[in-house]
């Protein structure tokens, strides 16, 4: 073989050798493509040493064409997918634990607690939806409501709607001047909430304005003060009223009000106590000292706003959580179970001799006729003829009763209940009458001996109608003399403390001539008693 054919021999082996380890370096992939660029031998060693490090094969891609990662990119979480997936069963084999068997077992089971979770949850959900189901079909009364929020600023619409604020105000408040109406009201610093009339022929008039309030709003102390509230007499006894306060309650949970307060004149109190305001003011005294102005006659109220209620859904609110509360005690209420008969009962019915008020009775024992202890047995009898009856009946003595107990229950324990009851109301609503008239509004609260240190020097017994009230809650008074009696120490008292000409003075014998013609007792029975008086 010459020369020439060795070496193409050679070189045939040598391309033939370099094709078998080019073959082996590479798996066989069906219909891929070739690759893009080649890869050089240091690419190749260091992807063949760490085949599973991430960064080093992005790395590594970058080296072969930078423009894959930025025309591509590189997708970390599908990477991450596509190696999971490319681990097989059999390289990493489940313990017995993880056997399928034992899984199945286990996810059975798990899928009996999650049911019967998601039954219980699903009940609690069903119930909840149908508590509040009712209150979201019905529609909201304020949704179809017209009202406005309204301040002097300029605007002719403003100016028209304040006009029509201080009429109404002027209308429905006679004792308080106009001058200082129309101050406050189209004061900047005041802002004005009013109810307007769907009424067309009344628009842009007085008589468009159906109901107002003007308060002004200190929002650095978060409170307010309502200056006027009124609504027409027109539309009075038809709710306005408390729409007007719901309205305004809404509006100070939005804009960071916390409290309203007022001093309201004795025609008021009752429409504030409605609305949720109290006598008892919580707000600390810093706040609003000296922003706000007292008023003589005035009785200061408060009301608290929660910023998270909306006070226009207060109605829908409560009922869905009526609703709600009805449903779980359903699921767990035994009202509707029918227990068996009591033993006694079933055994007496079946031989048909029930037992009567003549059946011997636990409590009672017999006394002969003829003698004086007969006499008294007969009479207590008599007396408690109502719990014999009751104790006779089968079943009764059984579940723990006694004729003591239903002697409480029945007749004279009643009566008295029933009388001590009566007592109370007529009290309470003479005390009503009484807070209500404008003449008595210094009686409404105690002294405060802070202003008055020497009182209780002059007054030794002092009274006033909130400590009346506490007592006649207590069933402190037997009668209504007692009632009286305290009324007139209060009188007295003031007469005692204040001197003649005084405004003091004349609450004191207006409240004197009233209290007498209320509880319509002539002069000779108007003896002083009881404990306790206000000045």
């Amino acid at each position: 073989m010459s020369a020439s054919e060795t070496g193409e021999v050679s070189r045939k082996r040598k391309a033939e050798e370099i094709e078998a380890e080019v073959a082996k370096g590479e798996p066989e992939k069906d219909d891929e493509p070739p690759a893009a660029a080649p890869t050089s031998d240091k690419v190749a060693d260091e992807a063949e040493k760490e085949p599973d490090n991430d960064n080093t094969e992005a790395s590594t891609l970058e080296q072969i064409d930078p423009s894959i990662k930025d025309s591509q990119g590189i997708d970390e979480t599908a990477m991450m997918e596509v190696d999971q997936a490319d681990i097989s069963p059999t390289e990493d084999p489940l313990p017995a634990s993880n056997s399928p068997a034992a899984t199945g077992e286990r996810d059975a089971e798990s899928n009996l607690v999650e049911e019967s979770t998601d039954t219980a949850t699903n009940n609690r959900e069903q119930a909840l939806e149908d508590s509040v189901g009712a209150s979201k079909d019905a529609q909201n009364v304020y949704d179809s409501l017209r009202w406005i929020v309204v301040r002097n600023d300029g605007e002719p619409d403003s100016m028209i709607k304040l006009v029509g604020l201080k009429s109404l105000f002027s209308k429905q408040l006679p004792k308080m001047p106009r001058a200082y109406i129309a101050r406050l009201v189209f004061d900047r610093r005041h802002t004005s909430l009013a109810i307007l009339s769907d009424n067309p022929d009344v628009k842009d008039s007085d008589e468009e304005i159906i109901g107002g309030i003007c308060y002004r709003a200190f929002p650095e102390m978060r409170f307010a003060e309502i200056a006027f509230c009124a609504v027409n007499a027109s539309h009075q006894v038809k709710g306005y009223g408390t729409k007007l306060m719901n309205l305004l309650k809404k509006i100070g949970a939005e804009t960071g009000i916390e409290y309203f307060i007022t001093y309201a004149d004795n025609y008021a109190i009752g429409y504030f106590k409605k609305q949720g305001f109290a006598k008892n003011i919580s707000m600390p005294k810093g706040r609003y000292f000296g922003l706000i102005k007292d008023y003589d006659g005035g009785t200061p109220m408060e009301c608290y706003v929660h910023p998270s209620i909306d006070f226009t859904r207060v109605p829908e609110m409560l009922q869905a959580q009526r609703n709600f509360i009805l449903a779980q005690v359903s699921r767990v209420a035994k009202s509707r179970i029918v227990y068996e008969p009591l033993s006694s009962w079933r055994d007496a019915s079946e031989e048909g001799s029930l037992a009567t008020a003549n059946s011997p009775v636990p409590g009672l024992t017999a006394t002969p006729v003829g003698t004086s202890a007969n006499a008294t047995a007969v009479s207590l009898s008599r007396s408690n003829q109502a719990a014999a009856r009751a104790l006779a009946i089968p079943g009764i003595a059984q579940a723990g009763w006694t004729l003591a107990d239903l002697t409480t229950a029945s007749g004279q324990g009643k009566e008295a209940d029933r009388q001590k009851s009566a007592l109370k109301t007529t009290l309470l609503a003479m005390l009503r009458k009484i807070e209500e008239q404008q003449f008595a509004w210094p009686f409404r609260e105690p002294v405060d001996l802070t202003e008055v240190p020497d009182y209780l020097q002059v007054v030794t017994t002092p009274i006033d109608l909130s400590t009346m009230e506490k007592r006649i809650r207590a069933d402190l008074y037997r009668s209504k003399q007692m009632a009286f009696a305290d009324l007139m120490l209060m009188v007295n008292n003031c007469k005692l403390y204040n001197d003649d000409g005084s405004p003091y003075m004349e609450c004191a014998t207006s409240l004197e001539r009233y209290v007498k013609n209320l509880f319509q007792q002539d002069t000779g029975t108007t003896s002083v008693g009881g404990a306790g008086s206000k000045s």
